[in-house]
């Protein structure tokens, strides 16, 4: 075989990889730009059934889009990718801090271009009205499985929820549209009957309601700069700390210095030595001897009086024995 024919095959290999994609990228993309131009649009509708909110949903869905470009491996392998970014759009549109302060949000303007929706029928603003005042828990499972068309199980795990947990917020929901809205003739009806007049209502709803995503690839853009984004506030926050750090090793001249140790408790109550009596010198013995003791002729020798202790031995156990005394005497020293 000749040199020409052993690099035939792999011009040819290289020829169909170019037409294919090259390295695999442009079919990425291809495949994200499909899933993105078939399921944006509905989406969005949904999070405005969710939130009431028309630029949060958008915002939602675009948000949840951008983390699957960013995640696209993981997504393309997923069973249902289509169901990971609905989870991740709802996520984000029901987050509690969105929910706050809700006099200070934006007023709700069509972006340059979009055309302004039109304005709801008297009904479908009575069913919206009705979806909103529903608890966040209850309104996800009956967008879920009235409005999306999912069963009770992949509803269920889409919640996080056990399979009974949705099943009664999807009652207590539908009860309560039938008590708010009697128009809808939800009494008496099974709940399958129930579940397909929701289901076209909200559909229509829905469908009232155009919505119209961005481009594509502006998404495709803008994941990719927020991941930059991310890694320079990561890399710029660990250099800070290295910073700080070095600075406060060098403002530390002379290092770390313990504090000074206690002396040891033990030390001040360590018991005297026996002291050793000294014996006095010959002629200090001497001094001592010829000198008068008056020593005991100083000290007086303090002891009772006999009437005293006679008193003290005839009297009885316990009590002492007093002199009785006529009326009117008086107490006189005894003179010897």
């Amino acid at each position: 075989m000749s040199e020409h024919d052993r690099r035939q095959p792999e011009e040819s290999s290289d020829a169909t990889s170019e037409s294919r994609g090259g390295n695999g990228f442009d079919c990425s993309s291809a495949d994200f730009d499909a899933l993105y131009g078939v399921h944006a649009g509905p989406l969005i509708q949904q999070a405005v059934l969710l939130t009431g909110r028309a630029r949060l949903a958008r915002r939602a869905v675009e948000r949840a889009f951008q983390t699957a470009w960013q995640r696209w491996p993981e997504v393309r392998a997923d069973p249902d990718p289509v169901g990971w970014v609905r989870a991740a759009a709802y996520e984000y549109a029901l987050a509690p801090w969105r929910r706050l302060f809700p006099g200070l949000r934006p007023a709700e303007r069509p972006r340059p271009g979009t055309p302004a929706p039109p304005p709801a029928a008297p009904r479908d603003h009575a069913l919206l009205t009705a979806v909103l005042a529903l608890p966040v828990p209850y309104r996800r499972t009956l967008l879920l499985h009235d409005g999306v068309g999912l069963g009770l199980h992949e509803t269920a795990a889409e919640v996080e929820a056990s399979t009974p947990a949705a099943t009664g917020r999807l009652t207590h929901a539908r009860e309560f549209l039938a008590e708010q809205l009697p128009e809808l003739g939800l009494k008496g009806l099974p709940p399958d009957r129930q579940g397909a007049v929701l289901h076209a209502r909200l559909g229509a709803l829905a469908a009232s309601r155009p919505a119209v995503p961005p481009p594509a690839h502006d998404v495709r853009a803008g994941a990719e700069r927020r991941a930059r984004l991310t890694t320079r506030t990561g890399f710029g926050a660990t250099g800070l700390l290295a910073v700080v750090a070095l600075a406060v090793s060098l403002g530390t001249p002379d290092g770390y210095r313990p504090p000074p140790r206690r002396p040891a408790m033990a030390a001040s109550y360590a018991p005297a030595a026996p002291s050793v009596p000294s014996i006095p010198s010959a002629p200090a013995a001497a001094d001592r001897a010829a000198a008068p003791s008056a020593a005991p002729s100083a000290v007086r020798p303090t002891h009772r009086p006999a009437h005293h202790r006679k008193a003290g031995r005839t009297g009885r156990p316990g009590k002492s024995r007093h002199r009785s005394l006529p009326p009117g005497a008086r107490l006189r020293p005894d003179v010897s």
